[in-house]
């Protein structure tokens, strides 16, 4: 029997749970990551919520996605660039994006983010997982 792994030993993922883009990046995430490094949560959830309190991070951030890897936050880019460097070949490559200089990548972040409803739609409420991806949602 596998030991149970502790909170530490995932990469959190919070996403805005109404959105199609990010509904669209779980499942992108979930298909790619069959050792179940990541683990996700809305940010609208209570257990989101707690999650962006303990960072100091305020409630209000569902215009990015943040993730938590090891304890430390990352948000908009930052936090896109840390999930392909998780992912099998050949995602890591655009990790090399972080060459960029933030402000540079953050625009690009915050001009997608503010369209992304237009562009991609979104939900009443949260995207409710499919058994099959229910286990990877805290």
């Amino acid at each position: 029997m596998a030991a149970r792994k502790g909170p530490d030993d995932y990469i959190i993922v919070l996403i805005d749970g109404v959105c199609h883009l990010c509904q669209g990046l779980t499942k992108f995430i979930i298909k790619r990551d069959p050792s179940g490094v990541f683990r996700f949560a809305s940010q609208q959830s209570e257990i989101g919520q707690d999650i962006l309190r303990k960072g100091g991070l305020d409630g209000g951030l569902a215009n990015t996605v943040v993730v938590v890897d090891h304890g430390t936050y990352y948000t908009r880019s930052a936090a896109a660039l840390r999930i392909v460097r998780h992912l099998p070949m050949p995602w890591p490559l655009l990790y090399g994006f972080v060459i960029l200089p933030k402000f540079l990548r953050d625009f690009l972040y915050r001009w997608v983010a503010k369209n992304r409803y237009r562009w991609f739609g979104k939900d009443e409420q949260c995207l409710i997982p499919t058994p099959e991806i229910r286990r990877r949602f805290l």
